[in-house]
């Protein structure tokens, strides 16, 4: 009998979720590989809530949000479409109003709700894992997932609010000007905007200049980042390098990890080398390496086809086509931004309230080591919280690490159908949806075959161009210290911790995406061919063969 445990309620079962949905998509950008369950728990619970919260509040004419389901690790979604007409008419009227805010002032609105945030984040910080008192570290704990919660409903409110005109912004651009989101002009209209995130990576940049400048580059670049800490601890200008360096992790990126979706890894303030990987490769990258130069000039350029663009359109269509062009603008601003301030940091937060639990309860006996809290879900860290001695959830988590592993050797497949239902149908509902978050973030466009090319692999355009360049496979963030200047990353999908080596390399090749994931974004932020929703890249494609990424017809072919 399988016990449904990790995510009760959500855990998929194929007769009932079947009935309901004829087709579930696994999230591949975010859950794979497979979650630990307290991360599980927490996702389908809250990004569902969100999701829902997000599309009701704003009313979108043709979508409810989504439904989630957990199933070995991976996050199942279905689409929660409006049903009638009437109803949709009824709902588009509403949106045109509850839309109002973000053509009005966006940028009060996502500073508003980000401090909001801030406020919760400094309240869950101060609290001493240390010195709590074991009711101060549930509180904390349970503050913490609150936070959570409240974290999807501004994520997905925004990113509705967001995301939803840049659906209708393409289906203008296609009836006025016969373009779509692969073209390069539209993707010009989308480059060239700062954002929280880059400016962390310039940063990044700076430290390595600095590296240059106290005469440390040429003992770095031949140590390990793992033993940075200890030659820069040796001299005066080291220790003072890594006295200013701790300052901005802890105001500015020290929460970033591997994984934006995951908490059981740490974060660069727990684990320096993470960071110091990223700062070498700007020291390897060379002196000349200038992100705001690029970023200047790609703005220039989208200035200049804006006007061209607008000058194809009639007077009448300009006023609508201006204004949604300007919100859908602030797709490539809010996609790295949320990223930053709220996925990243809240799971940080998540991380450590989990962490200060789970050192109590292996002290106690609760659990054998720290890192087992991962392998539980809150009800039971409620239930042995306050007095975790009395309580013994070691077979719970050896269980459950155990189904975890397995999970790691067996994957998830792409998509869940029912008998009766085709792929194509499955895509037909995604369309007639007008979901932007599946259209362009998770799910994405799916690859057609060609059988007039000859190519190994097919996906779809997020950046155009066209490289040629020796692959190198990434599936953790460890590995990009094995990226050298030209080559093609190969990756499941991106995160803003990899964006430093979008600096040396020709291309990407994405598993899985589409034109509003991160790959996508940052590749046209830097000018490099990006093609997503390959698949099978990871698997069919090993590190140092030589490939052709062609973005623009969105096929990679294996040379060597």
């Amino acid at each position: 009998m399988k016990i449904y445990d990790c995510v009760p309620g959500f855990e998929f079962d194929e007769k009932t979720d079947l009935q309901q949905s004829p087709v579930w998509f696994l999230d591949g950008t975010h859950s794979v590989p497979p979650w630990t369950p307290m991360f599980g728990w927490l996702w389908i619970n809250f990004c569902r809530h969100g999701m829902q919260y997000g599309a009701e509040t704003l009313q979108l004419p043709t979508v409810h949000g989504w439904d989630w389901r957990f199933k070995d690790g991976g996050a199942y979604l279905t689409l929660l479409l409006v049903g009638s007409e009437e109803e949709k008419k009824v709902r588009e009227a509403k949106f045109q109003q509850a839309i109002r805010p973000f053509v009005e002032d966006y940028d009060k609105l996502w500073t508003g709700l980000l401090e909001e945030l801030f406020v919760r984040y400094e309240k869950i910080k101060a609290v001493d894992g240390e010195k709590a008192t074991q009711i101060e570290l549930l509180e904390n704990f349970e503050y913490a997932i609150a936070t959570c919660r409240r974290m999807w409903e501004i994520h997905m409110y925004m990113m509705y609010g967001t995301y939803t005109p840049f659906v209708l912004f393409e289906k203008l651009c296609k009836h006025l000007l016969n373009i779509d989101d692969t073209h390069p002009d539209f993707q010009k209209l989308m480059c060239g905007f700062d954002n929280e995130s880059f400016r962390v990576d310039r940063a990044l940049c700076d430290y390595a200049q600095k590296l240059r400048d106290i005469g440390m580059e040429a003992t770095l670049q031949a140590t390990a980042p793992k033993d940075w800490e200890a030659k820069l601890q040796a001299t005066d200008k080291g220790r003072e390098f890594l006295k200013d360096f701790a300052v901005f992790l802890d105001t500015k990126a020290g929460w970033r990890m591997e994984r934006m979706a995951e908490i059981c890894l740490p974060t660069w303030a727990e684990d320096l080398p993470q960071a110091f990987d990223k700062i070498a490769v700007y020291l390897k990258a060379g002196e000349k390496f200038d992100l705001e130069k690029k970023r200047l000039a790609l703005e220039q350029e989208r200035k200049k086809t804006e006007v061209e663009l607008l000058a194809k359109v009639t007077p009448e269509q300009r006023g609508w086509f201006s204004t949604l062009m300007k919100i859908a603008q602030n797709c490539s601003r809010f996609s790295e931004e949320h990223n930053h301030y709220l996925d990243q940091k809240t799971h940080a937060l998540l991380r450590k309230t989990c962490l200060d639990m789970g050192k109590r309860f292996a002290a106690a006996g609760t659990t054998s080591e720290r890192d087992d809290i991962f392998f539980l879900m809150p009800d039971e860290v409620r239930k042995a919280g306050i007095n975790p001695g009395q309580f013994n959830l070691k077979g719970i988590v050896e269980r459950r690490r155990a189904e975890w592993t397995q999970w790691n050797k067996n994957g998830n497949p792409p998509v869940i159908l029912r008998d009766d239902f085709s792929m194509p149908q499955a895509m037909e509902v995604m369309v007639k949806s007008m979901d932007p978050i599946a259209l362009k973030v998770v799910v994405g466009t799916m690859p057609e075959a060609r059988p007039d090319i000859k190519a190994d692999l097919f996906g779809t355009c997020g950046s155009a161009g066209v490289a040629e360049g020796i692959a190198r496979v990434v599936f953790k963030e460890e590995d990009l210290a094995t990226i050298r200047n030209g080559d093609i990353l190969v990756a499941v999908s991106t995160s803003p911790a990899w964006t430093p080596i979008f600096g040396m390399i020709k291309g990407v090749v994405v598993d899985r995406g589409g034109s509003l994931s991160h790959a996508a974004i940052v590749g046209r932020e830097y000018g490099i061919p990006v093609v997503m929703n390959v698949f099978e890249g990871t698997t069919k494609i090993k590190s140092g063969q030589r490939i052709k990424v062609d973005a623009n017809l969105g096929t990679v072919v294996i040379l060597s």
